[in-house]
């Protein structure tokens, strides 16, 4: 039997990790706002979606009742969008395979999306700007004067030298890659400026990286939960990931025992400090178990450190020592780290440390990227770095504030809520009782705030009762944000999923 090209779509979207129904709320944003009936703004936000290329001719809607629970809205305005969107012959109704978008229906070739991958909401709200929402989706600080003292700097001493040749440096500008150097041989982990690459932001890192290890398909173990934004990356080369769980010290070592041995895989990724989004930070007896199950399994180590020295205790840089070093020359590890947290991220400098050769193999990638990262960022990086410890003990200081404001108003509006306090990082890691996760989002959108639940962190279910809520925000921005996520919590409980189904009159 011949299949069409048709199937072939359907395939593409109903295989979405999260589901049909929050898969595809996640493709429609922050599709409340403004005026008009709630299955008014539905129809209009699919219909944008199959504009745009997030939906394509053949794609399989959820039934209006899937899709009213995952949306907290009634079935009649999920009917309602439908026959709006039939009328408008953008989707059609067909016996025996439900709802989808139309064959008629033409749209761009792609929408830049990485299918199946769960930071399309992040980046989106990256791009949008967070407007009147307070936007939970990015977990990140403001720069302080420590930037502007080192771009004077840099500007008043450094710009002849820096101008003095053709400004293009794919393994990064010397001064910094020899600064990165010394910050990681003065931690006991011995490093030349050959085991430096540096990148634009820890995320050209990530990408770099996969394009070394992966091939067609490659398997990745990885934690579970963990930073959508980083699977997509390892989504984006074709890799199949396998999660993990974790506990109280980083990933559970019976669990990666058994992936490794039934996967094989390319890669082992890992946040073993301050991971993100559970805040956990790695033991040091979980770190040598790491380093031992790699080392016997002959898997290479990829440790994620963008949290490195974020720790929320007073001795927070008194970590444990980072697999790099616990591994010596038993295991191939690759570590990726920036100044985006400690420092600042709109500065986008990001490394990677590793031998040599993968250094080498890794900069060839960078080169066709973009030639370099920008010369006088990284003049300025090399100013900071100097002064790593110092930036992350005060960074730390001002979260461990803010982490004790949110969780004092927390339990003074939202008693029923849990969480473990993190050891590290910008987020709690929030359970709500007895409730997906997916669905409160679609309500704190109506009450004002995005927030990004733990379906997108975690594609195996196991964490659908969860949402990150970063504490970077000031303390007045805090008040107001509980507030909201309060009504929210308080509509959800109360009165459940509300909206306002289209009025049909009857003749």
């Amino acid at each position: 039997m011949v299949v069409e090209p048709m199937a072939v779509e359907v395939d593409r979207f109903d295989q979405g990790a999260l589901g049909r129904g929050a898969a595809l709320a996640s493709l429609l944003g922050d599709w409340t706002s403004g005026p008009g009936p709630l299955y008014r703004k539905l129809a209009d936000a699919l219909a944008r979606a199959v504009r745009e290329g997030a939906l394509r001719a053949g794609d399989r809607l959820p039934a209006e009742r899937e899709l009213a629970g995952v949306l907290a809205v009634s079935r009649a305005t999920v009917v309602g969008a439908y026959d709006e969107l039939r009328g408008r012959e953008v989707i059609e109704r067909r016996q025996g395979s439900g709802t989808r978008i139309s064959r008629a229906t033409r749209a761009p070739l792609s929408d830049g999306r990485v299918r199946g991958g769960g930071a399309g909401t992040i980046f989106q709200r990256l791009i949008d700007g967070p407007g009147p929402l307070i936007s939970l989706a990015c977990a990140a600080d403001r720069g302080g004067h420590e930037v502007t003292e080192a771009l004077q700097d840099v500007l008043s001493l450094d710009m002849d030298a820096l101008l003095g040749d053709p400004g293009y440096h794919p393994r990064g500008l010397p001064v910094l890659r020899e600064a990165i150097a010394e910050h990681y041989t003065a931690h006991g982990l011995p490093t030349c400026a050959d085991q430096i690459l540096v990148t634009t932001g820890a995320h050209q890192a990530l990408v770099v990286i996969a394009e070394v290890y992966l091939r067609k398909a490659a398997t990745v173990v990885v934690e579970a939960p963990s930073w959508p934004a980083c699977l997509d990356v390892f989504r984006s080369a074709s890799a199949e990931l396998v999660p993990v769980p974790m506990d109280d010290e980083g990933i559970e070592v019976r669990a990666l025992r058994a992936a490794l041995v039934e996967h094989a895989p390319a890669l082992l990724y890992v946040m073993p400090s301050y991971h993100n989004p559970t805040g956990v930070l790695m033991s040091e007896m979980r770190r040598r178990q790491v380093v031992e199950l790699a080392a016997r399994y002959d898997v290479p180590i990829l440790e994620d450190n963008a949290y490195a020295g974020m720790g929320l205790s007073d001795n927070a840089l008194e970590t444990p020592a980072p697999l790099a070093t616990v591994a010596g020359d038993e295991v191939e590890s690759v570590m990726v780290e920036s100044l985006g947290k400690a420092v600042w991220g709109g500065l986008r400098i990001g490394w990677v440390r590793g031998p040599v050769e993968v250094i080498e193999r890794c900069a060839r990638r960078k080169a066709l990227a973009d030639l370099g990262s920008p010369v006088i960022d990284q003049a300025v990086a090399a100013r900071l770095v100097p002064r790593l410890d110092e930036l992350a003990r005060n960074r730390s200081a001002g979260q461990r504030e803010r982490c004790t404001a949110l969780e004092e108003l927390l339990r003074q509006r939202l008693p029923d809520w849990r969480w473990r306090r993190p050891d590290g990082g910008s987020s709690l890691w929030v359970e709500l009782p007895d409730t997906n996760a997916d669905v409160f989002a679609q309500l704190a959108l109506r009450h004002g705030v995005e927030v990004i639940p733990g379906s997108t962190m975690d594609h195996t279910g196991g964490h659908e009762n969860f949402l990150r809520i970063p504490f970077t925000h000031s303390q007045d921005v805090l008040e107001e944000l509980v507030q909201r996520l309060c009504r929210a919590w308080a509509e959800l409980r109360r009165h459940g999923p509300q909206d306002s189904a289209p009025l049909r009159p009857i003749i």
